[in-house]
């Protein structure tokens, strides 16, 4: 009973969890692993200790406020609004045409039958028809099951693989600050453990939480629902540089830069080096992580631009929120199918289209991710000192990280910036 009670008081964060583990984690985690072994947990845990307030005002100010970020945004100017969804416009396609295509690209490897582009369109299908069908509700249950799936199966991967190691671990980290390494090191941070707008996201899950959760779902709860997620989050990118670090680290193989083809690779190696039961443990938790980020975007991309949408197009009925919350909170369900169609197609378009330039597409879309993410930062921290009451404000040293924070961001954005000239 008491199991089912923390199942059911939990939500959004898991949702944030099935977000994020995809690219970052099974791409970018697994990779740090297979070029560095053990080298870059050191940038693991400061990206994930950085950006952990920014992530966390998302759902801090949902609860106390009864509105999304978007929202506040817009109470900042409409300006600020108008750059996240510039910002959301130059990224949702590449961003969702690439975890679509490496999720296809599993699905062929694992299941075969058919051609990749066919698989493309199966899972589109089949995820915006559960998202159309069971709406917000659907995916919620749906992540709770994929999360504790991958959890188990990661786990048990990765229990094999330390079984397996027979040569002393090094643990000496590493620092690549310049060419393609420190392209990588970027594109990592941008999407560790996921790109900072998924704060606007969590957001906006944390209200339909709020709409379809009897007795409410207060500021306790959403933090506690959050942590959970982003410490499974944080624990699980632990787990994946780890798979690439104990079986792909100086395997002598040649890595794809493709994020498709190098998660064939992954498990290809682990076929070869702990055999054919660890490979189908392998090839699930791939799967699974792939198949939760690509309906997770596929349902908060298409949300939030609707919301900015409704804000932008009629801001001056959101008014009424001060009146009926739950009812301003909602997004037009007009906004969000014509958006959700939008993405479908535009995804499909970039697939077409550049498919055999999606690594260098993904890599664009992972670095603009981590030189947009101050203004989120900002963003987010201004909202919740200007507009929460004092009582419901993070803590002070919740504050201080953040500062701590922002300079973090834009630290690393200068290194970047500077060696591009």
């Amino acid at each position: 009973m008491q199991l089912k009670k923390l199942l059911q008081s939990l939500g959004p964060g898991l949702l944030f969890a099935g977000a994020a583990v995809g690219v970052s984690h099974l791409v970018y985690s697994t990779r740090a692993g297979a070029n560095y072994g053990f080298g870059l947990i050191w940038l693991v845990l400061i990206a994930n200790f950085f950006k952990y307030p920014f992530f966390e005002f998302g759902p801090r100010y949902a609860a106390a406020t009864g509105e999304s970020l978007l929202k506040g945004y817009q109470r900042l100017g409409n300006w600020v609004l108008v750059l996240f969804v510039g910002i959301t416009l130059g990224t949702m396609f590449t961003v969702q045409a690439a975890v679509t295509i490496v999720t296809a690209s599993l699905a062929a490897h694992l299941f075969g039958g058919f051609d990749l582009m066919v698989w493309v369109g199966i899972l589109l299908t089949v995820c915006s028809s559960l998202l159309l069908i069971g709406r917000y509700n659907l995916l919620d249950y749906l992540m709770k099951f994929i999360i504790i799936t991958l959890t188990i199966i990661t786990l048990i991967t990765v229990f094999i693989a330390f079984s397996n190691v027979q040569d002393p671990i090094d643990w000496t980290q590493q620092f690549p600050m310049e060419g393609l390494g420190l392209t990588f090191v970027i594109a990592f941070m941008g999407w560790m453990p996921a790109p900072m707008d998924l704060s606007v996201w969590h957001s906006l899950w944390a209200l339909e939480k709020q709409k379809n959760t009897l007795g409410g779902f207060n500021l306790k709860k959403s933090l506690f629902d959050f942590n959970v997620g982003y410490i499974g989050t944080t624990i699980l990118a632990f787990f994946f540089v780890a798979l690439g670090a104990l079986v792909m680290y100086n395997s002598g193989t040649e890595f794809s830069p493709k994020g498709a083809v190098f998660a064939k690779q992954l498990i290809d190696l682990y076929v070869t080096t702990l055999g054919s039961g660890a490979g189908f443990f392998v090839g699930m938790a791939a799967f699974i992580t792939m198949f939760s980020t690509t309906i997770t975007c596929l349902d908060a991309l298409p949300r939030s631009m609707a919301r900015a949408h409704s804000l932008l197009v009629h801001p001056a009925s959101e008014l009424i929120e001060q009146e009926n919350k739950q009812e301003a909170s909602e997004t037009p369900r007009k906004y969000y199918l014509g958006w959700l169609l939008v993405l479908v197609l535009g995804s499909l378009v970039i697939l077409n289209l550049f498919l055999t330039n999606m690594a260098s597409f993904l890599m664009l879309a992972t670095s603009l991710s981590f030189l947009t993410a101050p203004f989120f930062a900002i963003a987010n921290y201004i909202l919740v000192l200007r507009y929460l009451p004092i009582a419901q404000q993070p803590s002070k040293g919740i504050k201080v990280l953040s500062w701590f924070g922002i300079t973090y961001l834009f630290v690393f954005c200068g290194i970047y910036l500077w060696s591009l000239f």
